[in-house]
């Protein structure tokens, strides 16, 4: 069975990155630990984890690329005996896909909840005025584009 892409419009061209992106997303996507994505002021965002029982030393925060993965690991405690084991003392890794220029400004774990901090830097809206050469004879001279960019106010 063949999977039809959400991207084969001939209008969406450059998108097949985003679209290999949202499916490695999908085949990670684990309930474990459960997480809020808050908006902070105009340009702020914060991811907040539950992560019970975790130390910041169990705990890892790294940014490959556009991608914010965090791990945690939890040493096993030898020597208990256990009577029942209700709360989970399992490995995770949470993994999200960051925009093009958003910036991980910092993390706090406190209370059993880790808090990473995101600021979305603000773009200025760019426009671009391409000129077009007429087309010369047939052999002709130097066909160019002069693209010229400039700042919106």
């Amino acid at each position: 069975m063949s999977r039809v892409s959400m991207f084969n419009s001939p209008l969406l061209l450059g998108f097949d990155q985003l679209e290999r992106t949202l499916d490695r997303l999908a085949k990670n996507a684990e309930g474990y630990p459960p997480y809020n994505i808050e908006r902070i002021g105009e340009n702020g965002l914060r991811i907040t984890l539950a992560v019970a029982g975790f130390t910041s030393e169990g705990l890892t925060i790294e940014l490959v690329e556009n991608q914010l993965t965090v791990c945690g690991r939890q040493a096993d405690e030898g020597g208990r005996v256990y009577l029942h084991r209700g709360i989970a003392a399992r490995q995770f890794q949470r993994s999200f896909m960051l925009a093009d220029g958003i910036e991980v400004t910092g993390a706090r774990l406190d209370n059993g909840l880790l808090s990473i901090d995101l600021v979305r830097p603000v773009l200025e809206p760019r426009i671009r005025t391409i000129r077009i050469d007429a087309g010369g004879p047939a052999g002709g001279a130097d066909q160019t584009i002069d693209i010229t960019a400039r700042r919106s106010r």
